[in-house]
């Protein structure tokens, strides 16, 4: 099953608040798009599609600040190096960023088992399926990189 997390998490949080992303301010795309993969992967009725929707709107709109937030906090952590630092403001700001990721991690996890709720059993086996696949590719292609670099010295 954790393979069926992964992609809930490549397709359907695609984007979505996780620390790294909200320190770097990535943006998601259109929740339309993640639906619309989700769909053209696993065929969705309408009523998935639509409890999906506004799971991923949900979430959209718990999540943004939290990531705007998380981004002030990282630029203002950058603003305080310094010579003449203040420590106090620093861990403050580092102790602030810290909850908010973990807040964040929290909220993307909890939108990617409310997803994989809304698949029947069929969908989840085909989603563990083309995820294996893609892992397959990806471990492969990394073996190719890895061959094909030159010797470290």
């Amino acid at each position: 099953m954790k393979v069926v997390k992964l992609v809930a998490t490549a397709l359907v949080a695609l984007g979505m608040a996780s620390p790294a992303m909200a320190q770097q301010s990535m943006q998601a795309p259109p929740q339309g798009d993640q639906v619309d993969q989700l769909n053209e992967l696993l065929d969705l009725d309408e009523g998935q599609q639509q409890e999906i929707r506004g799971l991923l709107d949900d979430a959209q709109q718990r999540l943004q600040p939290m990531e705007q937030e998380a981004q002030a906090l990282q630029t203002a952590l950058g603003n305080h190096i310094d010579p003449n630092f203040d420590e106090s403001a620093i861990r403050q700001d580092a102790t602030r960023l810290g909850e908010l990721t973990g807040e964040l991690a929290a909220e993307t996890t909890l939108l990617q088992a409310r997803v994989e709720a809304v698949f029947t059993e069929e969908q989840r086996n085909r989603l563990e399926e083309v995820m294996a696949q893609q892992q397959q590719q990806m471990d492969q292609m990394r073996q190719q990189m890895q061959q094909q670099a030159p010797p470290a010295q």
